[in-house]
């Protein structure tokens, strides 16, 4: 798990990554300039890396809405 969250770390490819619950243990968030390019990466990140039994690739289409502010009021704690 360390190994890969380092791994994460240092491939600029990635944007962000986020160690989660549920069905899956990661979400990471890549950019490429092309698919060509995609195609290079996951072969190289995901189907070399030992550590990795499976994973599932989506594109995004569309951006619709990007936001990171809190809708909380801090003022409340």
């Amino acid at each position: 798990m360390d190994r890969f969250k380092q791994s994460i770390r240092q491939t600029p490819e990635v944007m962000n990554g986020y160690y989660i619950t549920g069905e899956s243990d990661f979400v990471l968030i890549v950019t490429a300039r092309s698919m060509e390019d995609y195609e290079i990466f996951t072969r190289k990140f995901f189907y070399e890396n030992p550590d990795i039994k499976g994973f599932k690739t989506m594109v995004i289409m569309d951006r619709v809405k990007v936001g990171f502010a809190l809708p909380i009021d801090l003022a409340a704690f």
